[in-house]
């Protein structure tokens, strides 16, 4: 999607759930001496002297919307905003993807597909949307367990069952024996059985198909629907990847990824 020379990408989740670090990840990669990148923040989370930061400023009545339409007089290549809240920041989001930069913002959503609707519930007109929108990635954080204490134990196949990840299981228990991993604790991880963490994600890229379903009357069930038949993992499913690769455990995930389909 970075790829692209014009258009949108969001990334979707909760407070906390690393949107932000996701984004200046992604710029710092994109930031090359030819490129010029702008941002316009509440507030300026981290200071990278590769960007052009701006911060929103409520008292002189400079918002996202005001500041996307200063940035853009700075002919910027790529433009991050902060956050989408309102319509007007919406459309000056749409305005710049239209006149060619690459826009970049984060959104309050649970899952991929309902940034889509949440967009349309702002009043962004479904054409706009079709036109500008690139992709939207929607994750979470879950805590790895500690490499120097984690135990190995084995599936309990009902325990699996209720959880509805047959489909993911069941090819990977024929592969291998079926083993997870629980936290102990130790004095490398204080005690808690986990240090760090790492990122659950869920990609949709807006195919023809699902184009062709963003509509006024756009059901966010059928864009899910359809985005899972193209390819779209599910947030859970990637959390059961993690879990397979031995890097969490199974209530890690089910703390902060919505069931799918239900999200």
């Amino acid at each position: 999607m970075t790829g692209q020379p014009n258009g949108i990408i969001l990334v979707t989740g909760p407070t906390g759930s690393g949107k932000t670090t996701t984004l200046y990840s992604t710029l710092k990669t994109l930031a090359t001496p030819e490129v010029n990148v702008c941002t316009i923040e509440d507030p300026i989370e981290m200071i990278e002297p590769s960007f052009n930061q701006m911060q929103v400023q409520s008292a002189i009545e400079l918002g996202f919307a005001e500041g996307v339409r200063a940035l853009m007089r700075q002919d910027p290549d790529i433009i991050m905003v902060g956050e989408i809240r309102d319509l007007p920041t919406a459309e000056m989001a749409i305005q710049a993807a239209l006149t060619g930069h690459l826009v970049l913002s984060t959104l309050h959503t649970n899952d991929s597909a309902s940034a889509i609707t949440r967009l349309l519930d702002l009043g962004v007109a479904p054409y706009l949307l079709n036109s500008t929108l690139l992709g939207v990635m929607a994750q979470r954080l879950v805590r790895t367990l500690c490499r120097h204490c984690k135990e190995k134990v084995s599936y309990e196949a009902g325990r699996v069952g209720d959880l509805g990840w047959e489909e993911f299981v069941a090819p990977w228990k024929a592969k291998r024996p079926a083993h997870v991993y629980r936290p102990i604790g130790c004095l490398e991880c204080r005690n808690t059985g986990y240090t760090g963490r790492v990122g659950l994600y869920e990609i949709l890229l807006l195919s023809p198909e699902v184009r062709r379903l963003i509509n006024a009357e756009a059901d966010v069930a059928k864009v899910r629907e359809l985005s899972y038949k193209e390819g779209m993992k599910p947030l859970r499913i990637s959390g059961a990847m993690k879990v397979a690769q031995g890097l969490t455990t199974l209530e890690e995930v089910l703390k902060v990824a919505p069931p799918p389909g239900q999200a």
